[in-house]
């Protein structure tokens, strides 16, 4: 293990990530921060968890999980939204599941009144929040969590937000001790938690990190989640009115701090290609937009520990044959088509109407207990001999994975960062950097697999 002190207010990775006389440590490989910082913005609290969108489809997945792990028996957790009515259907229904959740505190208020939500997260050690488009409805509730010192994760995939509130709230997080983790669902939390995993079992065997790591999507069943698709469609209204979203859109570095954000050419995947380290044809994967930033931010706010080189890229995998061939022709094309299609008013407009869910909807429990997904990272790297080094792993799920599995990914986040000791690593953080083998170590138990290959 290592150590480093720094001064107070002395920039450790660049200008959005200071540490005031902390310190932290890499630990046996996995990179995982670990810092002290005052207890007493945690003391006090009336709960442990606030479930803010417990109304909502994904809302009520997490509350269901919550109960059926016996959460709601053994920590403070409320549920809040902005209709009491529904809340208290939802608090009915899960009593059904657990006649004790009829007990559940109820917290009513609109999440863009300031004040209501400052005083929500002066009241609670986390914050677990389903209410998308953040950027729209979840400025407010981040600003308040990260000066209250209160901790708090999310689903979001959009970058410009993530970007936005590093500019806007790393520092005062910083000072709180609040660790504000977005992106914790499945964007992007196989990857992020895949990479590491890899990375920690590279340097096991070998005492190096892979230079580079694929991670290539084999195979996915299951519905898009509304708050995805509405997502999405917030972002490109959002960047056709602004060309500086649209850059950022395309920028690899985007959510890296703010005087690190360059490195190695690494764009986005497009098009078919054949992918030698990965065996196999590929196409563009739509969350590795948000996935690759994330897992580049864990570098960055690691400062660097897998290379200031690293590369890293997402793909799905079509197999190797000329089958796989024209399978990433077909995907790549309807991926480009939509990329078009999807910025013209009238084609969102139909999506909005088409494909979004109404409030409070998804798919049957049936359903989503077909679904499935299964995931392959391949990372190289070279020994003093030059002898090229690969290593694998795959990590799967048997469920839906935007709906239910999201639900647990999210669910388990926020246990984590309620009851493990992470040593208050504050700012605004990823998975893996702020919960990274405890995180890990939950959602193994929970039945995700992730597991090295070779």
């Amino acid at each position: 293990m290592r150590h480093i002190i720094t001064d107070e207010l002395t920039p450790r990775v660049g200008g959005d990530l200071e540490y005031p006389r902390r310190v932290f440590s890499y630990i046996g490989g996995t990179g995982q921060l670990l810092l002290s910082c005052p207890s007493e913005y945690m003391n006090g609290r009336e709960f442990d968890i606030v479930l803010w969108g417990a109304s909502g489809f994904t809302g009520r997945l997490v509350a269901e999980y919550l109960v059926r792990k016996g959460s709601t028996r053994t920590l403070q957790i409320a549920l809040g939204g902005r209709s009491r009515a529904r809340i208290e259907e939802v608090r009915d229904a899960l009593a059904r599941i657990d006649p004790e959740a009829l007990g559940l505190p109820l917290l009513v208020g609109d999440g863009l009144d300031r004040q209501f939500v400052n005083a929500l997260a002066a009241r609670s050690r986390v914050v677990c929040t389903t209410v998308g488009p953040y950027d729209l409805y979840g400025r407010p509730l981040v600003a308040a969590c990260a000066s209250a010192g209160t901790h708090y994760c999310d689903l979001t995939g959009e970058v410009p937000f993530i970007r936005d509130m590093i500019d806007a709230h790393h520092q005062s997080a910083l000072a709180s001790g609040a660790m504000i983790v977005h992106s914790c669902g499945f964007d992007s939390v196989p990857s992020d938690l895949g990479v590491m995993m890899l990375q920690d079992e590279m340097h096991r065997r070998t005492g190096l990190f892979c230079k580079e790591i694929i991670l290539c999507l084999l195979s996915v069943k299951g519905g898009v989640s509304g708050g995805t698709v509405s997502s999405m469609l917030n972002f490109v209204e959002s960047a056709i009115r602004d060309s500086d979203i649209r850059d950022l859109a395309h920028d690899p570095y985007a959510l890296n701090p703010s005087e690190l954000r360059y490195g190695p050419e690494a764009p986005d995947a497009t098009g078919v290609r054949f992918n030698t380290l990965a065996n196999c044809w590929t196409a563009p994967f739509l969350m590795g937009r948000i996935n690759t930033r994330v897992v580049r931010r864990t570098n960055a706010l690691l400062d660097d520990v897998w290379g200031r080189e690293f590369l890293y890229s997402e793909s799905v995998c079509y197999g190797s044959g000329r089958t796989g061939m024209m399978k990433a022709w077909g995907a790549s094309t309807f991926f480009a088509l939509l990329q078009l299609t999807v910025r013209l008013r009238l084609v969102r407009s139909l999506l909005k109407k088409t494909v979004l869910p109404k409030p409070g909807e998804g798919p049957s429990a049936t359903r989503r207990a077909a679904g499935n997904f299964e995931m392959r990272l391949t990372g190289r790297t070279e020994d003093e001999m030059g002898e090229h080094l690969v290593i694998s792993s795959r990590i799967r799920a048997d469920t839906d994975p935007g709906y239910s599995e999201t639900a647990k990914m999210l669910a388990e986040s926020a246990l984590c960062l309620a009851q493990d000791d992470l040593s208050c690593a504050g700012g605004v953080l990823t998975p893996a950097a702020a919960m990274g083998p405890s995180l890990l170590a939950r959602l193994q138990e929970a039945g995700l697999r992730f597991e090295i290959r070779n």
